[in-house]
């Protein structure tokens, strides 16, 4: 038999102590290289002729209307998103039917095409030389060149972060909670806000928040269907695109840092979500 008493308590990891540091020490070299120098360099050029000057470039009407159209932009795809990723986490973790593997790759497509080739896809259904897009130029709704197209681009390139979010966490879930509601006699409504969204709130918000974040940030998709007029379907990146060609360096960069400033506001709210996530489940072991 075992000697279980002579068996000595061993870490989880046998590493001598230099190669755990020297692996610390490569991800932060890597990570200074690839990201911070590149964010400090960002709001260096910004502030370089100082902070005035880069208000002012701000204030512009061009930078102006990219910041709407962004923030408007991200207003419309988010909750639309929001929608969709419940819808089909919901079908696909709660429903036993046909097809659903095929859903869940339908719903991983926007991954693996380019973004350019979405918005080349959506300029040749909806532009101006197809019979769909002529009529509806002629009906006053222009998709392509115009705000809808925009929309529409942004749309289908942030579409599965909410639901590749929520997937998983229903799946773990299973269905008894809701099954045991059903036999109390919840309705549908009812089953979904008391039941369904408390527990995958956290998962919810924090795929809402990487939807956020990539729609303020889509560059490839929207460059193609938005025909970059100015002052009308000029995004933010594309915005910071067009004044660097220009040689204007110190707007380019203060709407660059702008854009990262939001970045990183979304991003100190994933972490505070990750972190109250954590919380949630180590409380939820406990028990």
């Amino acid at each position: 038999m075992t000697d279980f008493a002579a068996l000595r308590w061993r870490p989880a990891t046998t590493e001598p102590g230099l190669v755990r540091w020297a692996l610390i020490g490569v991800c932060l070299i890597v990570l200074a290289v690839l990201l911070f120098a590149p964010l400090i360099a960002v709001f260096a050029e910004a502030l370089s002729r100082g902070r005035a000057f880069a208000l002012a470039a701000l204030e512009e009407p061009d930078a102006r209307a990219a910041i709407r159209l962004t923030l408007m932009v991200a207003a419309i795809v988010v909750p639309l998103n929001a929608v969709f990723g419940l819808a089909a986490a919901w079908a696909i973790t709660k429903f036993d039917w046909r097809g659903k593997p095929l859903v869940i790759t339908l719903i991983d497509l926007p991954f693996s095409v380019s973004p350019v080739v979405a918005g080349l896809l959506f300029v040749l259904m909806f532009g101006a030389n197809t019979a769909l897009g002529a009529w509806l130029v002629q009906a006053g709704m222009p998709v392509v060149f115009a705000v809808p197209g925009i929309v529409l681009a942004t749309l289908f390139v942030t579409f599965p972060f909410i639901a590749r979010e929520l997937i998983p966490v229903m799946l773990e879930q299973g269905r008894a909670e809701e099954e045991a509601a059903l036999t109390l006699g919840a309705s549908g409504w009812r089953l979904f806000w008391t039941v369904t969204v408390p527990n995958i709130r956290w998962a919810l918000l924090y795929g809402v928040l990487l939807c956020n974040a990539r729609a303020m940030g889509e560059f490839g998709a929207v460059a193609v269907v938005s025909g970059k007029i100015r002052g009308q379907t000029t995004t933010m990146p594309l915005m910071i695109e067009m004044f660097y060609n220009e040689y204007l360096s110190v707007a380019a960069f203060t709407m660059a840092a702008l854009l990262a400033l939001l970045a990183f506001v979304t991003l100190t709210l994933k972490m505070a979500l990750e972190w109250r996530y954590a919380d949630q489940l180590a409380a939820n072991h406990r028990q």
